[in-house]
């Protein structure tokens, strides 16, 4: 066994960590110094440029960006259902190499997420794997048919932090206003997946250019405006918080740009594939492009990137979306819309973000920190002295070329396989364990080393 390995089999046993010469951003405190972390039994005991404190575990980070744990808001499990695809156990590993230390589960699994008895089963599955927090986002209506609002009170007591029928819409107007008025009455976040069905149905592909040249049924960038449009103004009507997911579209963007300027409470998520894919990718008929919102034009990603840089976008979410390879190798029409990206996401946004369209890295921590943790209300989201330590410690320069063969999620539908990266996870720590670890110089004790069996 190497000492990185007796490091991290002493990490239960290690009372006190000294985390050395990182870049530490976090912006809900304005804070981008390098600094030193001290880690007490799992919380931060202290922050200082320099920290001369004998420790049971010392790990060198110099030239290593530490930000508080990242979260995702949008992430499909599969459990129950579909442990065929994905589970809660390899779904959370995959969120941990990821960098992630809470993610967000949807309900679009068989059955639905609609009782107090599914929220407690995920939350006590989630606490046995022990890779990440996991925070149940419970269907809107019973069975996500639509027509029948869930007991949002008795769900949100069991640990749902939001409600959505996220796969579907709620199609009914006067439905989705019921649910807002009710969501507003326990101040519960409504995620809302926007897309007007008469649009849409028997889509494929964005509707433009590509899908003419290749002949295949096209879902116009309207089926995501006009929905967006018809959610926000109801919110406004009934003051509930709207968080609008997977927006793909200028169009999508624009309406959420306006009615934030009109103090409607309303925020909203993009993917990293909508920041770094075009619908073009379709052109080579592989079943990976194909996802729900599809990928658009590249003027709808200009406007996504924009929508980022201006804060009308306020996170990124990598809507995972594990599928069997039986289930996604059969031709375009036939297959399942949807992408991973848990393994990928900090990757291909640093790549597209900080060094091709030169963001801070502030700028990506809030989106990915900061903005998760406020929006939901799930605690985190900064490094503060006292508080349990979630951190995601990255290397922003670290060239790596995406291989899904060698993910710990059960999927391999990646649209990024083989794409060469800069940026990438080094260590994940998740209520003061690690969780992740690559490629970092650990220094145990003599006192820890003596106890490895």
């Amino acid at each position: 066994m190497n000492r990185t390995a007796q490091a991290l089999r002493s990490w239960e046993r290690a009372e006190t960590i000294l985390l050395r010469g990182a870049l530490l951003v976090d912006p809900a405190a304005g804070l981008e110094e390098v600094q030193d972390l001290f880690l007490r039994r799992g919380r931060v005991e202290g922050i200082a440029p320099q920290i001369a404190r004998e420790a049971d575990l010392i790990v060198d980070l110099d030239g290593m960006v530490c930000a508080p744990g990242f979260g995702d808001l949008h992430v499909h499990l599969r459990e129950p259902g579909d442990e065929d695809a994905e589970t809660i156990e390899t779904g959370t590993h995959a969120a941990a190499v990821g960098g992630f230390t809470r993610v967000a589960c949807m309900p679009n699994t068989h059955p639905p997420i609609d009782t107090r008895g599914q929220i407690e089963f995920l939350l006590r599955r989630a606490a046995e794997c022990g890779h990440c927090r996991v925070h149940p986002v419970a269907a809107a209506t019973v069975a996500r048919a639509g027509k029948q609002l869930t007991d949002m009170r008795e769900l949100q007591g069991a640990g749902a932090i939001a409600v959505s029928d996220d796969g579907s819409p709620v199609a009914d107007a006067l439905i989705m206003r019921r649910l807002l008025e009710y969501a507003r009455t326990w101040d519960m976040l409504v995620i809302t997946h926007a897309e007007e069905l008469s649009l849409s149905r028997g889509g494929i592909m964005n509707e433009g250019y590509w899908s003419t040249v290749l002949g295949l049924p096209g879902i116009p960038a309207a089926s995501e405006g006009v929905a967006i449009a018809r959610d926000v103004r109801l919110a406004e009507l009934t003051g509930a918080r709207l968080h609008v997911a997977h927006v793909s579209t200028r169009e999508g963007v624009e309406v959420i740009r306006l009615a934030k300027s009109r103090g409607i409470p309303v925020t909203a998520e993009t993917a990293p594939h909508y920041i770094s894919l075009t619908d073009e990718s379709l052109k080579s008929f592989d079943p990976v492009y194909r996802v729900n919102p599809p990928l658009r034009a590249e003027q709808d990603r200009q406007a996504v990137l924009e929508g980022l840089r201006d804060g009308t976008l306020d996170i990124i979410a990598c809507d995972h979306a594990p599928h069997t390879r039986v289930a996604k190798d059969q031709e375009l029409s036939a297959a399942p819309p949807g992408m991973i990206g848990l393994e990928t996401a900090v990757g291909v946004t640093i790549e597209f973000l900080h060094h091709r369209e030169g963001f801070d890295l502030s700028q990506i921590v809030r989106a990915f920190a900061t903005r998760p943790a406020e929006i939901s209300g799930w605690g985190g989201g900064r490094i503060r002295l006292g508080e349990d330590a979630d951190l995601t410690i990255l290397d922003p320069h670290a060239e790596w070329v995406v291989d899904p063969q060698s993910f710990v999620s059960m999927a391999g539908n990646c649209p990024f396989r083989d794409l060469k990266l800069r940026g990438r996870v080094r260590m994940t720590v998740c209520d003061g364990r690690i969780t992740h670890e690559e490629g970092l110089r650990f220094c145990p004790s003599e006192r820890l080393q003596s106890q490895l069996v």
